[in-house]
């Protein structure tokens, strides 16, 4: 039976990091990190790491609480709600999900724990310009080389890739659609150089060079040519978080329109009592509800081990769509003065486009969702 009641555990975990982002990371933080090289709060990696939940998911085995998307849901919301810049989406769910799923021991005993108590970072390089969100949109090459690869090509978007110890590497090692691995490299060795990128959404994202860069079988996480679908398993898992993200900022944007709609006048009456701008909010209050549930379902589907072929990038599309979609109405709402830097709602709107952007974008979603559709999944 469905059942998308939080236990008591799971609402104190809540209350826990809604305290936490608050008192490391408020709003006036979240500004000061904006283009930062770094662009993470440190007292709020420490924080997260003290509390246990950097590897909230991660194997209890190598340190971390081995919980389930459920109790990532309720971490997601809330990072999402206060905006906190954080690598562990980049690190800890993709790169540990990676390594969990896939690495072999020595990878995996050498990283997880590192990464659980935030002492590294890792971050997936993916990416590549003029190509997409698909296995065919690797190009990047790993050619043989003794017993090892050589690493050459540009990578793009790569997050916080200035902070990180290692980066996962997407590279193609053969001619199948789908004959991609997955590399660990450092991003301080021979052959790779890092430039910051500006985005939308002010966050730190680098473009990543690697010319001749030399890697051992070792490095490789999983047999030979399962990187793509060990990529593929873990961006489904992921989405879900990225959606609840995205639900967290929704209801936080709509919470602060809905006040100033209250409390500003306009022609001797509060805004929210102009019909057309009402019924703007009730429209946002109804996709963020929607958007919340279909999170939590594929969260409670996770968790049970059922299929999220197609309720993980279902709960991404809507979800970031709704984001997007509330923050661009509450902009209507404030009126200029919300896309001025002084006013918190542009800071809503503009991660909420980049979220959107990231992580499979609203067409690869869309084609995803119909594969699933007609194959009757």
């Amino acid at each position: 039976m469905l059942d998308l009641n939080f236990s008591a555990e799971q609402e104190m975990l809540r209350d826990t990091v809604r305290g936490v982002c608050a008192s490391t990371c408020p709003l006036d933080v979240v500004r000061t990190l904006e283009d930062d090289p770094t662009g993470y709060s440190i007292d709020l990696w420490k924080q997260l790491a003290h509390l246990d939940l950097i590897g909230l998911q991660l194997p209890e085995e190598y340190g971390g609480s081995g919980m389930t998307a459920l109790e990532g849901v309720v971490l997601y919301e809330e990072l999402g709600r206060s905006l906190a810049p954080s690598p562990h989406f980049v690190s800890s769910v993709l790169c540990g999900g990676a390594l969990a799923r896939a690495g072999g021991g020595d990878l995996k005993s050498r990283w997880i724990p590192r990464m659980v108590t935030g002492e590294a970072i890792l971050t997936p390089a993916w990416l590549e310009p003029e190509n997409g969100f698909g296995p065919r949109g690797v190009q990047l090459r790993a050619r043989p080389d003794g017993d090892g690869f050589t690493l050459t090509g540009v990578k793009r978007h790569v997050g916080f890739a200035a902070a990180a110890t290692r980066l996962v590497v997407l590279a193609r090692t053969g001619d199948g659609t789908r004959d991609v691995d997955l590399f660990v490299v450092d991003p301080g060795g021979p052959g790779v150089s890092l430039a910051q990128q500006r985005t939308i959404g002010s966050d730190a994202q680098y473009q990543v060079v690697l010319d001749g860069v030399r890697v051992s079988d070792a490095d490789r996480i999983g047999p030979a040519g399962s990187g793509w679908e060990t990529w593929d398993a873990v961006l489904h898992e992921a989405s879900i978080l990225a959606a609840a993200q995205a639900v967290g900022g929704s209801r936080y944007a709509l919470e602060i329109t809905v006040q100033y709609a209250k409390d500003r006048q306009q022609f001797d009456k509060p805004l929210g009592a102009f019909q057309a701008l009402a019924h703007y909010l009730a429209d946002d209050a109804t996709a963020v509800d929607g958007a919340e549930v279909l999170v939590h379902e594929a969260a409670w589907a996770s968790a049970g081990g059922r299929s999220i072929t197609k309720l993980a990038p279902m709960a991404k599309l809507f979800a970031c769509r709704t984001f997007r979609d509330v923050t661009a109405d509450a902009q209507q709402i404030f009126g200029g003065i919300g896309f001025t830097v002084d006013f918190d709602i542009q800071l809503y709107f503009r991660r909420a486009k980049q979220l959107q952007l990231s992580w499979r974008d609203d067409r690869t979603l869309e084609e995803l969702i119909a594969s699933a559709v007609l194959d009757g999944s």
